[in-house]
């Protein structure tokens, strides 16, 4: 299976500003897995969207895959409570 090329949307830099950095670099080791599995045991698909979700302990890290290219989008990374705002 090829692998995924991962890009970041923009806002998400700002995200990471505000996540300590133990925790930063689980988020992005988690991210790094993506590029070999887009759909990890335990991802969900988001309602009426076509993103997709998983989880890094208190965070949510927010997606798009997009299959014929090969890449996948990160949008969104948070707080659970503050990802679907």
């Amino acid at each position: 299976m090829a692998e995924y090329k991962i890009y970041f949307k923009e806002s998400v830099e700002k995200d990471f500003r505000t996540i300590p950095k133990k925790d930063l670099k689980k988020i992005l080791s988690r991210i790094e897995e993506l590029a070999k599995d887009p759909r990890p045991p335990g991802h969900e698909k988001l309602t009426g969207q076509e993103k997709y979700r998983i989880r890094q302990g208190k965070y949510r890290i927010v997606y798009s895959i997009q299959v014929k290219a090969l890449t996948i989008r990160v949008v969104k990374v948070g707080h659970r409570k503050d990802v679907y705002r």
